[in-house]
């Protein structure tokens, strides 16, 4: 890693090679010697929550179709790297040139049928040669795994790591064979929770936290059979929500008004809402 330059001596871009470089020496100067102190104090972990909140803005932005949004999110998203980038530089585990040559490395390898000599007919082709490359090498690195899901982080938000245990067991073939299993399990997910409510369990209890736990695992591995991403299809139903939900607003004047209604007021509302999105 370059050394740290000052404000005055970043140079203006004009490509994008030296625009990224630019970048670089940007957040070079913000933490080095009389840079900025809030960047300064920062370490992997007081950024990890960051990292996670750009990624969603960067979901929110290509849901809304918000190009000039996702412009900016992406440039977000882009400044974590750099952060641990030079974070990882100043204790002298790698450089950020260390991570692009990586990927870069990685790119090509994982695309022989682009840089080298094997074909692919089609897409899934390309993910069957791209899984056999990284079983490879793993085997390469000889890192002793107990279990087939060890390298699945469990910091992953618990949607995408229910989906990513459940794509990992298929490849054994421990899964159900189609998703008319998957609904009738999560019959018995939800009478197993009804159970437990009906057992005289408090709706806080571990039984039946644990109860539900398995209903979602199990609404995600139907949403992988269905091939349909949870999270989308989640954020897809929130975003509805909200809509409904401001229109019964709206329906009503304000919120106060909204909150003195029956629930057969409310629900009364809530259709209208529904009907009338139904009609645009």
């Amino acid at each position: 890693m370059a050394e740290p330059t000052s404000e005055r001596s970043v140079p203006a871009a004009e490509n994008g090679a030296e625009t990224i470089a630019e970048s670089i020496a940007i957040m070079a100067r913000l933490r080095g010697p009389g840079g900025c102190p809030w960047d300064r104090e920062q370490t992997f972990d007081t950024i990890k929550r960051h990292t996670l909140e750009e990624t969603y803005e960067v979901f929110d932005a290509i849901e809304r179709r918000a190009w000039p949004d996702l412009k900016d999110e992406l440039g977000d998203l882009l400044l974590q790297v750099l952060f641990y980038a030079q974070m990882a530089a100043e204790a002298g585990y790698f450089t950020i040139e260390d991570v692009a040559s990586n990927l870069n490395a990685k790119l090509i390898r994982r695309h022989p049928h682009i840089f080298g000599d094997v074909e692919a007919a089609d897409s899934n082709a390309v993910l069957r040669n791209w899984e056999q490359i990284k079983r490879e090498e793993k085997a390469e690195k000889a890192e002793v795994q107990s279990s087939l899901l060890d390298d699945i982080p469990r910091t992953m938000p618990a949607m995408l790591e229910a989906s990513k245990l459940g794509s990992r067991a298929a490849k054994v073939g421990f899964d159900w064979p189609n998703a008319d299993g998957l609904f009738d399990k999560l019959q018995e997910e939800t009478a197993e929770l009804q159970a437990e409510l009906s057992n005289g369990q408090s709706f806080a209890s571990p039984a039946a936290e644990e109860e539900l736990g398995d209903m979602l695992f199990t609404v995600v591995n139907l949403a992988r059979h269905l091939k349909i991403d949870p999270e989308s299809a989640l954020r897809s139903c929130n975003a509805k929500f909200r809509h409904r939900f401001a229109a019964m607003e709206s329906a009503a004047g304000d919120a106060d008004v909204l909150a003195a209604l029956t629930p057969t007021q409310l629900e009364e509302l809530w259709s209208q809402a529904k009907n009338k999105a139904r009609q645009t």
